[in-house]
């Protein structure tokens, strides 16, 4: 049987454990684990010198092996061009894109490095399967270097429109580049529509049928893998919460208080300011609800290196003591942001704790936190999630209440039907949505994807 080769930017530790590893790394660690592989990619560190070999960590049948950056590549491939640059703009937010000839020559210097330390430790049969958007080009650089074993590639983000994309100056390298694999799989309808638009208008390329497209001379098949979480285990978690584990903080909550829970990277994409906003509105619209709603705002720093999100982060700030400087009480406060990270059992804690799941991205791939929030809940007595329309997990969820992030009113009017929800319809939403969440699980997408690659290569 063929191994499997992940590649990803960042490597998840041999070490690490189902309590530990988050849901998409345990599935991928036991695939690797029954099938024998390599896990490849940056170790996290940053050195004055490049070594010379990857450094390898041999866990059974699985090798964890491990490139560090250095800090002119730290600063132009990872801050520079992937998250100044294909982060803002995959999520639409061209205000905020930095477009830099010199990073995007370091992104593809880096691609090329990591395609020639990971080469010596391919087998004729391997499976490679590449991970989102900060390697993009390995594909076509392994190519160069002469691997021919089948190579598939998932982006976790959401691919931007034709006349996004075309902003980018390097964007028809770009797609050239993702062209070189033999599956490229994406989180939604819409991101595969937005790439099949630029294959055939920007590309000059044609869709074949059979989810295979021919372009910049090659064949590759084109799916919608929408990824998922490991449901059984998070349920577990769930019901320890529930008998108490972990949960003591969550059961000092006074009982005459609602909570409204978000919880999210702190990224300008997750639409939390607009979330505050949106909030404020409500308790202007709903003044019953005053004294009596809080929201819980669990965001921890990212990036701290790149200036958007040092913004990001001063603007919430400044919104959230606004907002309670305004509305709050001696004995309330209507918002409280938590800008730390917290364990899992604790992020679980809170998701049952709280009535509403609050999940406003402006743009975002999947999001697993919204499909999180209704796992972790009580079957028999669930909350409700409010969720945008622009994640990707609207697509599946639709038990959730959809908003548009960008409506403040809407926002405040859907908290409010949520609150007042009778508990006959938050079970049928809550079912409905267990039942989409149970069918396309993490491990049904790891091993869909795996499926179609096997079927490598693809001809017209």
């Amino acid at each position: 049987m063929s191994r499997l080769v992940v590649v990803s930017n960042r490597v998840a530790k041999a070490t690490d454990g189902k309590g530990r590893a988050g849901g998409l790394a345990v599935a991928l660690q036991d695939a690797l684990k029954k099938l024998g592989g390599v896990w490849f990619g940056w170790s996290g560190s940053v050195v004055a010198k490049q070594q010379d070999k990857p450094e390898i960590v041999q866990a059974g049948p699985v090798t964890y092996a491990t490139l560090d950056l250095t800090r002119k590549q730290y600063n132009e491939y990872y801050n520079g061009f992937a998250n100044r640059t294909l982060w803002p703009l995959f999520h639409y937010r061209l205000d905020l894109a930095a477009f830099s000839q010199q990073n995007y020559s370091s992104y593809r210097e880096v691609n090329t490095l990591f395609a020639s330390k990971l080469k010596p430790l391919l087998k004729n049969d391997d499976l490679i399967w590449v991970h989102d958007y900060h390697l993009i080009p390995l594909g076509e650089e392994l190519r160069r270097a002469g691997v021919t074993q089948p190579m598939g590639f998932f982006l976790h983000t959401p691919f931007p429109a034709m006349e996004v994309m075309t902003v980018l100056p390097s964007n028809l390298d770009l797609v050239r580049a993702l062209c070189a694999y033999d599956v490229v799989g994406f989180q939604t309808e819409n991101d595969l529509r937005a790439f099949l638009d630029y294959i055939v208008n920007e590309a000059g390329g044609g869709i074949m049928g059979n989810h295979l497209v021919h372009a910049f001379g090659n064949t590759l098949r084109v799916e919608i893998f929408p990824i998922g979480i490991d449901v059984e285990e998070l349920e577990k978690t769930a019901q320890e919460v529930g008998r108490g584990k972990g949960s003591r903080r969550m059961r000092i909550k006074p009982s005459n208080r609602t909570w409204i829970v978000g919880v999210d990277r702190l990224d300008y994409s997750k639409g939390l300011v607009q979330r505050f906003q949106s909030f404020e509105r409500f308790l202007e619209s709903h003044p019953a609800y005053r004294g009596a709603v809080t929201l819980v705002q669990i965001a921890p720093p990212s990036r701290s290196e790149v200036i958007e999100y040092r913004d990001i982060r001063h603007t919430l700030e400044g919104e959230a003591g606004r907002i309670n400087g305004r509305f709050g009480e001696f004995d309330w406060v209507p918002i409280n942001y938590l800008s730390k990270s917290y364990t899992r059992i604790e992020l679980v804690g809170f998701y049952q704790a709280s009535r509403i799941g609050l999940v406003t991205p402006l743009r975002d791939g999947m999001n697993l936190v919204a499909k999180e929030y209704v796992a972790a809940q009580n079957p028999e007595d669930p909350g409700v999630l409010v969720l945008s329309r622009f994640a990707g997990a609207a697509r599946e969820l639709e038990g959730a209440l959809t908003v548009n992030p960008y409506d403040a009113d809407g926002v405040a009017d859907a908290l409010a039907i949520a609150l007042k929800m009778t508990i006959e319809e938050r079970l049928e939403r809550w079912n409905a949505m267990m039942d989409v969440m149970r069918a396309n699980n993490v491990t049904v997408w790891r091993d869909n994807f795996i499926e179609t690659l096997r079927g490598a290569p693809y001809e017209v």
